[in-house]
């Protein structure tokens, strides 16, 4: 899975946002707002990544378990694919 093209990821006034841009801006006009662990997986899905990646990355960064990363992790990637960002 992989985030898809359009859109990126900016700093604004020390916060972590993703906006549209070029023809995404047609079908996604908002923007979306990121804490640390989310714009963390952000980066990673900008390249070709599986669930399982995400995991050991995120245990890695953070002093998170398990469960709960798993957990985290699911939800991040659904509310990507609610929104139509994942392909």
């Amino acid at each position: 899975m992989k985030i898809k093209e359009g859109y990126m990821l900016r700093e604004v006034a020390g916060n972590s946002v993703v906006v549209a841009v070029g023809k995404a801006t047609l079908d996604f006009n908002g923007l979306i707002t990121l804490n640390g662990s989310g714009t963390f997986l952000w980066k990673m899905l900008t390249e070709e990544t599986n669930q399982e990646a995400l995991l050991t990355a995120i245990l890695d960064e953070y002093e998170i378990n398990e469960a709960t990363a798993k957990i985290d992790i699911a939800e991040f990637i659904d509310k990507l694919k609610g929104a139509d960002l994942i392909a």
